[in-house]
């Protein structure tokens, strides 16, 4: 249950973002540093029927930055690519970008990021549900993102939206500094 006190400090953060599509320039090719900490990863344990992914606790915790690989959505010009922004004031505190796969009915989150500062406020929730909102006027049937098995805060606020494990990848990773992570799949079924 939540104090009043924090209800109150997350609907006054919650008053001061603002959402919408990404429309200038400076919307679509900002950048927000990747970051997080941790203290569980989920394991992949593979065994002769398959893989099973479990919640292992770290001490101490772990903290990662996602190498800057530059704006992704800078290119919205292909028809189904979407970056829905998050705004204190001027500033691009958080962005979704969306990509839509009509042969599959699949929309893909191929980065959601919210700045340091404005983590912990709702905002990534809010993104994914205009990310959600998007992808059903798209008549996706699903929506489906990769994450890294080290991220448990996102997987476990992927799991509260409804997102559940669907694949992985042992192999995504390799040759990079996350080279000993694995790729996680999720999706959440629309129809």
């Amino acid at each position: 249950m939540t104090s009043p006190d924090r209800s109150s400090a997350e609907r006054e953060a919650a008053e001061a973002i603002t959402y919408r599509v990404a429309e200038s320039e400076r919307d679509k090719s900002a950048v927000i540093t990747g970051e997080f900490s941790s203290d569980t990863v989920f394991e992949v344990v593979g065994s002769e029927g398959g893989f099973t992914i479990r919640p292992v606790r770290l001490d101490p915790p772990i903290h990662k930055v996602f190498p800057d690989d530059g704006p992704e959505a800078a290119d919205e010009t292909s028809e189904g690519k979407r970056r829905f922004v998050a705004l204190h004031g001027e500033l691009v505190c958080g962005y979704v970008d969306t990509e839509y796969e009509p042969w599959n009915r699949r929309l893909i989150i191929a980065d959601i990021e919210v700045a340091g500062p404005y983590q912990g406020r709702g905002i990534g929730r809010t993104l994914m549900s205009y990310a959600i909102g998007w992808a059903r006027e798209c008549s996706a049937g699903h929506v489906w993102l990769e994450v890294t098995n080290i991220n448990a805060p996102a997987i476990r606020a992927y799991q509260r939206m409804g997102f559940t494990f669907c694949g992985l990848d042992t192999s995504l990773y390799r040759g990079t500094e996350s080279e000993r992570e694995t790729a996680l799949y999720m999706s959440l079924f629309l129809d």
